[in-house]
């Protein structure tokens, strides 16, 4: 079968660069700090924009600017120019650099899922919630660790996209895929204060 004959989620849609994310990321789950955060950053990015815009622009380097440097990138048009996200950004890598150096970012987030992921069974897209409790609550323990643009619904896309949920519909090829991985994926594990 060639691979636009497989059953996907329909957000797919045909567009090669959404279709190879969803076949190869999306729903994966992902246990390194760094890709995590960058998949946290790309997720407030997003926000109000249309996901494609921020896969084309992804390769973006993240590093610590000063105020020039975001007046530079207010002007740079081959990027989301939105000041508050560039400062947000900006400021969550220190947040991300503080957790990193406690309890670690990745076992953190995890947590939050008892460091499995969760396997729903939908089987419609109107079945899939655009928040739920856990995100509310992720948002709010990462808000009090001074991440700002990671609302409940940019961490609930968040936690599908790196496998914290698998909410590929279950007519898709990849929920059981998906599925598979989060039982042989080494993840962390553990418990920890969250508070």
């Amino acid at each position: 079968m060639s691979r636009a004959e497989v059953k996907r989620c329909p957000w797919a849609g045909s567009d090669p660069l959404y279709v190879a994310y969803h076949d190869e990321e999306w729903g994966v789950p992902k246990s390194d700090a760094r890709a995590l955060f960058e998949k946290l950053v790309l997720e407030g990015f997003q926000a109000g924009l249309a996901w494609i815009t921020i896969l084309r622009k992804r390769e973006e380097a993240m590093v610590r600017y000063g105020p020039r440097k975001v007046t530079n990138l207010l002007n740079d048009a081959g990027i989301v120019r939105h000041r508050g996200k560039i400062e947000a950004a900006i400021s969550n890598v220190r947040a991300f650099l503080e957790l990193e150096s406690g309890p670690g970012f990745s076992q953190f987030l995890w947590s939050f899922v008892e460091g499995r992921p969760k396997q729903h069974r939908y089987q419609s897209m109107l079945e899939i919630p655009a928040e739920t409790p856990k995100s509310r609550v992720l948002a709010k323990a990462l808000k009090d660790r001074g991440f700002r643009f990671s609302g409940p619904t940019a961490l609930r896309a968040f936690m599908q996209s790196v496998g914290m949920v698998n909410d590929h519909l279950t007519s898709c090829y990849r929920h059981a895929a998906c599925a598979k991985l989060a039982r042989t994926q080494p993840l962390p594990r553990g418990s920890m204060l969250r508070g």
